[in-house]
């Protein structure tokens, strides 16, 4: 009951304080205010744009590792030219990888292209063309929301059937059901099967399923040249969660593809794996540095509003010296001074913080085009979290110093 006691008293006192002298008080929050602000709009602007870009690089997949000849990161070790002169991946690899891999939920192989569609007389340039075959959704997410996706028999016979995305629809049969309909790829005529769930504007121009179009890999060899001296085809395999770093699978990967190749234990490879992650850790670690500079910035207003809390706190221990001597005269006792000024203290810091965070979140309500801003739950309970350490912090001293009042002299005072 003490601690209720304490809690609602404080409270009474801090809205007293604002209350009493309405001007000093907001001035000296604002620095608290401020600083919030602008540590959980950096934070939340940092938050809202990692998860667009990296959900622009959705297309890559998770936990997937590719075989490809360049590496994501580069290849300062060795001259650009010989990256060109690796061999490709091609189906007899994958067919190999799919029999051996045992570390693997999935593996898959993709070939693809920009490509121009035409239906009647309507036409889609630009779209993302690609073969595929059925183990592709067991690799890559595969969001269709009307039809289906195709069976293994259309796959295995190179069936002229396709996957469409919702801007290709919308161009080729406007205002009309798209699925069962026919469109035409170099002249050759495609059922469209199924048509991917709308995914709307990406931060950045990355391959969409809204521009999307996937048809049997079988089917894509017979319209374009795949491999060395064409298109070149992607291996990808879809790690097991329980592998962390994914360090089994790329083990077994790189043993399999020395293996397939023929690689001697003293040449090295001929061949990259590179890790979906690789992109996305890369965008973190940006973002980090962009935190750590929020902080900063943020920081100096909180070290102001901090000065603050506690100008008021004096203030507050000055003008209520009386009663501090007449509660002690009564009983009182120093850690119910202490306790009452710091929550006292904590409540002026929560209200400058709260106000911080309420501008904040309005501004998640501003349209900025295609960057979609949210205000996670993690950082709103940052920002209470941390007003709430400043108004301990600042009111550390003026408490104490309540707490340590003569009772005498401080009724003396009046």
């Amino acid at each position: 009951m003490i601690i209720i006691k304490l809690i609602w008293e404080s409270f009474r006192f801090a809205i007293q304080a604002l209350k009493s002298n309405l001007t000093r008080t907001v001035l000296s929050l604002l620095g608290v205010t401020i600083g919030i602000f602008a540590i959980i709009a950096v934070f939340t602007l940092v938050d809202s744009l990692e998860k667009n870009i990296k959900s622009s690089f959705s297309f890559l997949g998770t936990n997937v590792i590719r075989v490809d000849r360049f590496p994501f990161g580069g290849g300062g070790e060795y001259p650009w030219w010989k990256y060109f002169q690796r061999p490709t991946a091609n189906f007899q690899e994958y067919q190999f990888l799919k029999q051996r891999l045992r570390n693997a939920d999935g593996v898959t192989i993709s070939a693809s292209t920009s490509a121009t569609i035409k239906a009647a007389s309507n036409s889609y340039q630009g779209a993302n063309l690609e073969g595929v075959v059925f183990d592709y959704k067991d690799v890559y997410e595969v969001p269709v929301e009307n039809g289906r996706f195709f069976t293994e028999l259309e796959i295995n016979s190179a069936r002229n059937v396709a996957l469409v995305g919702v801007k290709i629809a919308r161009a080729l049969f406007p205002g009309q059901e798209a699925l069962g309909k026919e469109l035409k790829i170099k002249g050759n005529k495609f059922v469209i099967v199924g048509l991917f769930k709308e995914e709307g504007e990406g931060l950045f121009d990355m391959p969409s399923k809204d521009e999307a179009i996937l048809v049997p890999f079988g089917a894509f060899t017979k319209l374009y040249n795949v491999g060395q001296f064409g298109i070149e085809p992607t291996i990808a395999a879809k790690g097991r969660d329980d592998d962390i770093g994914l360090i089994a699978l790329e083990n077994e990967m790189s043993g399999l593809m020395r293996s397939k190749r023929g690689l001697k234990p003293t040449q090295e490879d001929n061949f990259a794996l590179n890790k979906s992650e690789f992109i996305q850790n890369a965008i973190g670690s940006i973002f980090d540095v962009i935190g750590i500079a929020g902080w900063v910035i943020g920081g100096f207003s909180i070290l102001v509003g901090g000065f603050g809390i506690a100008n008021i706190m004096f203030v507050s221990v000055k003008e209520r010296t009386n009663i501090i001597g007449i509660q002690k005269s009564l009983g009182a006792k120093n850690y119910f001074i202490l306790l009452q000024f710091l929550f006292e203290a904590t409540f002026l810091s929560l209200f400058g913080g709260l106000a911080g965070i309420l501008i904040v979140f309005l501004f998640t309500f501003v349209p900025l085009g295609s960057l979609e801003v949210t205000m996670s739950f993690k950082n709103i309970m940052l920002g209470v979290g941390l007003s709430s350490a400043i108004g301990i912090v600042s009111g550390i001293v003026p408490a104490t110093l309540a707490a340590q009042l003569d009772p005498v002299e401080a009724i003396r005072s009046a």
